[in-house]
């Protein structure tokens, strides 16, 4: 299955660096994703959440001839990142035949929690996109 991040996780400089049935793992620079006030953008935290969490569904849904596409999203902001690289650590919880569920949760490079997501995906025919 070839890997394609797609334009925003480009633009927002996300990074894959491991990736298994159990876990996908990525990276995203806090430099060039500010909010005004100096802090990692919640937005672009929730991206790198549904990037990880779509991208760890699609191996289970290419199994079933399917594609994932997002239908929940949820993220709880614990605190804020202001420099170096935010790590995101995509686990499944549910894989089932129409959904899939993934935790994500995003560390800072000390292991601090920044966030945790959770996504819900549901799976498609890729006619139906």
């Amino acid at each position: 299955m070839e890997l394609k991040l797609g334009q925003l996780a480009d633009k927002l400089g996300i990074e894959i660096l491991d990736w298994s049935p159990e876990h996908l793992v990525g990276r995203m620079p806090v430099d060039g994703n500010r909010q005004a006030f100096g802090r990692l953008h919640g937005g672009a935290t929730a991206a790198l959440g549904e990037t990880l969490g779509s991208l760890a569904a699609a191996p289970h849904a290419a199994t079933r001839g399917k594609m994932p596409v997002g239908v929940d999203l949820n993220i709880t902001h614990h605190r804020a990142a202001r420099e170096g690289y935010v790590i995101g650590t995509a686990r499944p919880l549910h894989l089932g035949e129409r959904l899939t569920s993934h935790e994500v949760t995003v560390e800072d490079l000390d292991g601090g929690r920044i966030a945790t997501i959770r996504i819900t995906n549901m799976l498609v025919d890729a006619a139906e996109e």
